[in-house]
Order: C-alpha cells, then structure tokens, then sequence
C-alpha cells in the first residue's frame, strides 16, 4: 500500500559534497509541488574521512550526542518551501537544499531510496549501475511518481554506492545544522516489482544510519509501518515520521515501536475527520500536524498547517 510522499525539485549541494569516486550532484532546478505515494558505513563522498598532514584519515575523537525530536513538540513540514516558524512549534522538517529553521529542532528530507525526477539523467550518467533494473535491462520507475527511478539495494556493492552519494547528502545536512534526517521511500520495494527485498532495503537504511549517526543526526523511520521492532531497532532508525497514519489505520504500528517518538501527519483533502481522530487519540501524546498536501509555503493559497 501506498501512502503520501513529497517531492521537490531543489537545488543539490554544492562544490563541498563533490563525491570522492565520481563526479558532484547534479544541479536539481526549481521547486516541484505535489507527490502521491506509500509505504560497514560507505566514507565515500560528502566530507568523510579528511587527510591529515602525514596523508593518514583524521580519526574522531569524540561520538557526537544524537538526540530525537522532542516528543509531543509542535511539529512543521515545510517541504513546499521554508518559511520562519510559527510561535510555538519545535520541530521543523525541511528539504536538505534549505537551511535548518533557526531556533528549534530541524529535520533534514533526504529521498533516499529512489532519485528525484529532476536528477534521473544524472544518476543515469553517472551512476548507472546504481539503478535498479528489469529483465531487459530497463530501469524501473516508480509508477506513482514518473521520472523516480527505484535505486539498487540488491548487492552489497551497489548498497555500498548508493550509500556513498546519499551519504554525502547526509553529511550536508550536519553541516547546515540539521538535528535528524528524514529518509524517504524506505519501502520501495513495493513498487520494484519483487525485485527488491525489505532485507536489501533495510540493509541499505543500516549504513545510512551509521553515517547520519557518525555525524550526530537522528534517524526517521518513513513509512513501512510493516516493520517489526528488531528490524527498527537494527536499521537504526531513531524516531518515525508517519504520514496518513490515521487514514490507513498504521498509527499503532509505529507508536508500539517508538512509543511517542512519532511526528504524525494528516492532509486536508482527506477531510478533517482523520485528523480530528488522530487528535482524540493520540494528541496528548505524541506529534500530530495537518498539513495541505501541497505543503506550500505560509501566504500561498491553499496553505494549512494546524496541530492538535
């Protein structure tokens, strides 16, 4: 089953997450608007391992604190673009092209799984056996979202290789000041056709973690709310980020896992029933938003953003 999702055409990092084994992200262009859809750590790329004087890696002295959102705080999903939060909320999600929100607890959007449309020719330039592939030698696309091409989990080396890309992403988003990081489409294997297993997935989440761990960031857990709590707890992720939750009736699987360390979403144009159910019952104890599913910016029209 698939639930809600957000994609953005944003502009990637620059000159300082050039990867160490292949060429820098591509230029992602302007923001994109909606998106329908459901549920040994790489030190390649972004600013892993620098060389010290003698030509050795410069080792870590200290294991920096990750520390999860807040539980209960008043939450901001600003992936249509970022704007100053309103009095009184305390964690904001962002896309890692923007700057963290100043002030509260900042949480970094990073697809990780499948490409953004915008950057397809990129990854196929640069990175094409990173791609997941049919039978005919076809990259596979996300059916709910042209131009998202499933990444590769299937092998340890393109595992491996994809961790190093998005991993310098992460080490971006630590940079900028993010607290967390948010990965999204966890559970492509859904749309893969069988390709793809939750195993290689997760195995694929486990080094991400490792990496945004490294670099002191919490770790969402997006979607899947099929996961059992050893395969939570393995994968490293932190916290959950669950989307529609009270409309597809998961909002349980993911609290009997992380209790209340869940940032709860809801969108207008499935009514404002669910979101008032989701308050009722869960309200008091962790994060619930409502949000338009366009998630524009506060002044736009269609803008809502209303918490519990």
């Amino acid at each position: 089953m698939q639930t809600h999702r957000w994609r953005r055409l944003a502009l990637l990092l620059g000159a300082s997450l050039v990867l160490a084994c292949c060429s820098a992200s591509p230029d992602a262009g302007a923001a994109a608007r909606p998106r329908p859809a459901t549920t040994g750590t790489a030190t390649s790329g972004g600013d892993a391992a620098r060389p010290t004087a003698t030509g050795g890696a410069a080792r870590t002295t200290a294991t920096p604190v990750v520390t999860p959102p807040p539980v209960g705080a008043r939450a901001d999903y600003q992936l249509g673009g970022a704007y100053a939060p309103a009095r009184g909320v305390g964690v904001v999600t962002r896309d890692r092209t923007e700057p963290p929100a100043r002030g509260v607890y900042s949480v970094c959007y990073v697809n990780a799984f499948q490409t953004q449309p915008q950057e397809a020719a990129w990854w196929r330039r640069h990175h094409p056996d990173l791609l997941l592939r049919d039978g005919r030698g076809r990259t596979v696309e996300d059916e709910g979202w042209p131009g998202e091409l499933l990444l590769d989990t299937r092998t340890a080396a393109t595992r491996a290789g994809v961790a190093a890309v998005v991993g310098g992403w992460l080490d971006g988003c630590a940079a900028k000041g993010y607290r967390a990081v948010e990965l999204d489409n966890l559970d492509s294997w859904l749309r893969s056709g069988g390709r793809l297993t939750t195993g290689g997935n997760l195995a694929l989440a486990q080094l991400l973690a490792r990496r945004a761990h490294a670099r002191g960031l919490a770790v969402a857990q997006k979607n899947a709310p099929e996961l059992t709590r050893s395969q939570v707890r393995t994968a490293g992720f932190d916290f959950a980020v669950a989307e529609e939750c009270e409309v597809y009736d998961e909002c349980d699987a993911y609290t009997a896992v992380h209790g209340r360390r869940v940032v709860e979403i809801e969108y207008t144009d499935n009514g404002r029933a669910a979101f008032r159910r989701a308050c009722a019952e869960r309200g008091g104890r962790v994060s619930v938003l409502l949000r338009d599913r366009d998630v524009v910016p506060r002044g736009e029209p269609g803008y809502v953003s209303q918490t519990c």
